[in-house]
């Protein structure tokens, strides 16, 4: 497991935040743990979560992710793919 950017802990404390999902440690996480399915280390999430992650991160960063979009459906494998797309978005 790699250690989280400052960015990647904000945005897995705004996931955890905004999924209620108690027990689980914004600062334990894996950057590169999946998002979505049944992997072993991931998060176990699924669409509707994508759709409050997606309405959190326009509420916190002012930046909306298009599920149309190719980019934003790579992004949304990760914590750090994510916060590298919400940072590519912010910057413009």
């Amino acid at each position: 497991m790699s250690s989280l950017s400052t960015t990647e802990l904000e945005l897995a404390e705004l996931l955890i935040g905004a999924l209620n999902l108690e027990g689980r440690d914004a600062a334990a996480t894996d950057p590169e743990a999946p998002l979505f399915g049944d992997h072993e280390r991931g998060w176990g999430l699924d669409s509707i979560d994508a759709l409050e992650i997606a309405l959190a991160i326009q509420q916190r960063y002012g930046v909306e992710l298009r599920s149309e979009d190719e980019a934003t459906k790579r992004a949304f494998a990760s914590v750090r793919g994510l916060a590298a797309h919400v940072a590519s978005l912010r910057k413009g």
